[in-house]
């Protein structure tokens, strides 16, 4: 399972690299203008999360706009019609009901982030829109609309919520140093160096 995350990831990464590259020298070459004619408070891990939500957000657009001209399917109004025709461990499950549900668990974690938000309606809602909005987008490009996708976007997006209130549970009872700032910043530099790495 692992491996074909790791494929996925990479064949994503393969299309989408040219937009990163381009939207993180913009993003970031305005955010330092911004902070130095400011003169705000620089927290590096702040930055580096407002960074990445931006940064999966541009990657979410591309992906769900790409025209695939080998797809032949059609819309999709009945739910779990798609979602069960495919064998459990085929590479098209995986591609399209795991991918859909993952490709929504950062949007509900960042979400609940930003959001703050204890409560689950309020990155329901905001999954729905934004979902809803994907497949009537998707459907108007010439590719299709499925319901399904909705709902595996739904899945996905309360996962996202679901990590992020462990992780203030887990934050609740972690000793006041491994809060601070300086220490955030760190354990954030090394997990840039460690996705840099990774890619």
């Amino acid at each position: 399972m692992l491996g074909r995350l790791s494929n996925t990831l990479h064949s994503v990464l393969g299309f989408t690299w040219p937009m990163i590259i381009i939207s993180i020298v913009v993003l970031v070459s305005f955010r330092v203008c911004y902070i130095i004619k400011n003169k705000e408070k620089v927290v590096l891990y702040k930055e580096l999360i407002m960074l990445s939500f931006a940064i999966y957000i541009l990657c979410l657009f591309q992906v769900v706009t790409f025209r695939d001209d080998t797809s032949w399917s059609s819309n999709n109004f009945i739910p779990f019609k798609e979602i069960f025709r495919y064998n459990l461990t085929s590479r098209l499950f995986f591609k399209n009901v795991i991918g859909n549900m993952i490709m929504f668990l950062p949007y509900g974690f960042f979400i609940s982030y930003y959001l703050k938000s204890k409560k689950i309606y309020l990155p329901l809602i905001l999954t729905t829109i934004t979902s809803f909005s994907i497949e009537l987008v998707q459907m108007s490009i010439g590719r299709v609309f499925d319901v399904d996708d909705i709902l595996l976007n739904l899945i996905g997006g309360t996962l996202g919520y679901l990590s992020y209130l462990l992780l203030q549970r887990i934050g609740q009872k972690v000793p006041t140093v491994f809060k601070s700032e300086l220490f955030l910043n760190i354990v954030s530099i090394i997990i840039l160096i460690g996705i840099i790495t990774l890619l």
